[in-house]
């Protein structure tokens, strides 16, 4: 038997036809004449009837609970009253696994739906993220391979930290102490002078005591590394990544953005928009003069300066050239301003801060050893990366877009840990 999908069927082609469904009870109302059940698969929702005269099937509804797992056969016709516009008409119906009492109900709290987040991914809400959040990510495939990109994975494991030691997982590797991959970064590097464009979609690990709604310990980076590009280069080439994603999900996820809520007029905005590039001095002084906040030079921004920059612009604003002494030890100085390093990130509006981070790559191998030691890093556990610099470097950059945080943004989310199927965080390691 041929079983149509859900999301097919909900056209004027079909009414009056019989088909075949198979999917789950999301909703069901039983009264004495008649039951409705409202099933679901991953393409969508319908309304089906099942009537008293139709015994075999009538008699099994009453078993049906929400989540139990159904096979109908019936026809369809248009029911402007039905939540989607068509009801099937149920002939047969077939029980393929019973549900004891679903545990979530309405009206649930944050934790309790986290607790249980096995069952809640087949939310509407989350399998509408879930299909946006595939979407997102073949767009970074699609984008950088259309462009000449090769796909390049380096390991989970790394022997130590390229975002600093404060927030390493640590690991017992054999008889070693390894640690969770911070960012693919400094292999990458390696990577750059064989293939010279990669790109690479992975997971990445972050121990940051944080407990806000934007930060979670495990979390994808998509990043990019290419030999010759100088900061304006990688600049351009995150705009026009952002850019294509969005059109992406507009193209391709209406139905989603729809469920969500998401004011698509806005994301065509960011869609269409030129990202301004501003630097970080020129930053701080919108801030003072927009808002009355004196930054002192030096200080990096925090979660208060990124979120009035975006609500000053609207759209996705670049901030480059941040102070060199709270930047990472490869990141270079700008030879046109040596206290700020060639660096960059992209702040997102709407409250969604930093969403993309990258920067030149330092050639200066003494420079990199000295800015490292300040940082409390040892030379020498850096010394294969530094040995790229000695065998024919070559000017290079990259930058990382969170994952998560780049689908919290588009989805209009309050919280990034709906960004992914099981979040990870300081307090929640379950299911």
């Amino acid at each position: 038997m041929e079983y149509k999908a859900i999301g097919d069927i909900l056209s004027d082609k079909y009414a009056g036809k019989t088909v075949s469904i198979r999917g789950w009870v999301y909703r069901e109302r039983k009264m004495k004449e008649m039951a409705f059940l409202i099933m679901r698969d991953s393409s969508g929702i319908i309304q089906t009837v099942v009537k008293s005269d139709n015994k075999k099937a009538f008699e099994d509804v009453q078993k049906l609970s929400i989540e139990a797992s159904v096979k109908l056969t019936g026809k369809i016709r248009k029911e402007t009253r039905a939540p989607t516009g068509y009801e099937l008409l149920v002939d047969k119906l077939e029980i393929v696994g019973l549900s004891e009492r679903f545990p979530i109900t309405k009206d649930q709290s944050t934790e309790f739906l986290l607790d249980n987040r096995h069952l809640w991914l087949r939310s509407r809400r989350l399998t509408a993220i879930m299909k946006i959040r595939h979407t997102v990510v073949g767009a970074i495939h699609e984008f950088f391979r259309s462009r000449g990109y090769y796909e390049f994975d380096p390991p989970i494991f790394t022997p130590n930290a390229c975002e600093g030691s404060m927030t390493l997982f640590e690991v017992k590797y054999f008889d070693e102490i390894m640690y969770l991959t911070q960012s693919w970064q400094l292999y990458a590097e390696a990577g750059i002078y064989a293939l010279e464009k990669i790109y690479d979609v992975a997971p990445t690990f972050r121990a940051e005591p944080s407990k806000t709604s934007m930060h979670i310990a495990e979390f994808w980076m998509a990043e990019m590394e290419a030999a010759w590009l100088r900061l304006a280069d990688v600049t351009e080439l995150a705009k026009d990544e952002i850019r294509f994603i969005i059109k992406k999900v507009l193209g391709e996820n209406k139905g989603e953005l729809e469920i969500l809520g998401r004011d698509t007029k806005l994301l065509e905005k960011y869609a269409k928009a030129k990202y301004p590039t501003i630097t970080y001095t020129e930053a701080l002084k919108i801030l003072k003069e927009n808002f009355k906040l004196d930054i002192p030079w030096g200080k990096d921004l925090r979660t208060k300066e990124e979120e009035l920059l975006g609500k000053h612009f609207g759209i996705p604003v670049v901030v480059t050239n941040y102070p060199k002494e709270i930047m990472a030890f490869y990141k270079p100085a700008d030879p046109k301003d040596p206290k700020t390093a060639l660096c960059f990130d992209i702040i997102a509006p709407e409250g969604y801060r930093e969403i993309v981070g990258g920067s030149e790559r330092s050639t200066d191998v003494e420079q990199m050893k000295k800015d490292a030691a300040k940082k409390g890093a040892s030379a020498g556990d850096y010394d294969w990366y530094f040995d790229l610099r000695r065998h024919g470097d070559v000017p290079h950059a990259g930058y990382g877009v969170g994952v998560e945080r780049l689908i919290a943004w588009i989805c209009g989310l309050d919280n990034i840990k709906d960004a992914i199927p099981f979040p990870r965080t300081m307090n929640r390691s379950k299911p």
